[in-house]
């Protein structure tokens, strides 16, 4: 994710400034089953869960006006410790992402949460907890349209912006036969021609989308429409803990959290918190 750090820290940055205003009522994703029933790890025997993040991306970690790193991670980590009662035993390290796979190879931390992906790739390095996070696909249309649900019915013939070559635009034309697909190589682009009525709806990324609903580049001019539209098969499974490769209790110990952290509340305070235009 570190490529589009600085996008996404301009776009969130404006959507804090902006308010949220223009958003919908706000919508928490559910990821958990209340129902399931994890067993609470014995955590005596661990010295120490140190996370490994980065400084520079946005809400989910920074630096404030002070210096002091915080981030929706950051919150996350400390939820997870403190589900886990090792808030004594719990650090947070900010690293440059490009160091962060030497340092847990090299055990100066005992997991990342940095926005890591699970993927095929990632799965050959890490441990993982399950996905706490996933971004879904979006339609925005301008706030007059007529698109809305069945979007598969009432976009069809419809001009709709996504960029080139993206798992968006596959799933785009696979999910949507009907539209007329535009292509654009700058996401910039599709806003403008949005705004000046040129396409009848943009897809792509909910969370990127929910930044530029609420920043001033907007000018309030559109809505989400449909949605939201998780396939993992385009899109990947979100985000989740990594941990080093041959610890399976920790990786266990973090779902234990994770689960018990969305059963109260805490997640959708956090969510709510980082996200204020909700991307669901």
């Amino acid at each position: 994710m570190k490529p589009i750090a600085a996008l996404f820290a301009s776009l969130w940055i404006a959507c804090i400034l902006a308010g949220s205003a223009q958003a919908q009522e706000p919508s928490i994703p559910v990821f958990w089953d209340a129902r399931e029933r994890l067993a609470k790890p014995d955590m005596t025997a661990v010295q120490r869960v140190r996370f490994l993040t980065t400084t520079d991306f946005p809400p989910f970690n920074f630096l404030d006006g002070s210096g002091r790193l915080t981030g929706f991670h950051i919150d996350l980590a400390r939820a997870i410790c403190a589900e886990l009662d090792i808030l004594d035993k719990c650090q947070i390290q900010a690293l440059p992402w490009g160091e962060l796979d030497t340092a847990l190879a090299d055990k100066q931390g005992e997991a990342i949460v940095a926005g890591i992906s699970v993927t095929a790739e990632t799965r050959a390095k890490y441990g993982f907890s399950r996905s706490y996070l996933q971004f879904p696909a979006r339609f925005v249309v301008p706030s007059a349209s007529t698109i809305s649900e069945p979007v598969h019915q009432r976009s069809a013939g419809k001009r709709v912006g996504v960029i080139a070559g993206s798992a968006h635009e596959r799933m785009l034309r696979d999910y949507f036969p009907d539209v007329k697909v535009v292509t654009y190589i700058k996401q910039e682009w599709v806003f403008d021609d949005l705004k000046a009525g040129k396409i009848d709806a943009a897809f792509g990324d909910g969370m990127r989308l929910a930044f530029w609903l609420s920043g001033s580049d907007s000018s309030a001019c559109c809505r989400f429409a449909g949605g939201p539209y998780l396939a993992p098969e385009y899109l990947g499974t979100g985000l989740a803990v990594a941990t080093v490769k041959d610890d399976p209790l920790l990786a266990h110990a973090f779902d234990y959290a994770l689960q018990q952290i969305n059963v109260k509340g805490i997640f959708a305070e956090l969510y709510l918190r980082y996200f204020p235009v909700s991307f669901f």
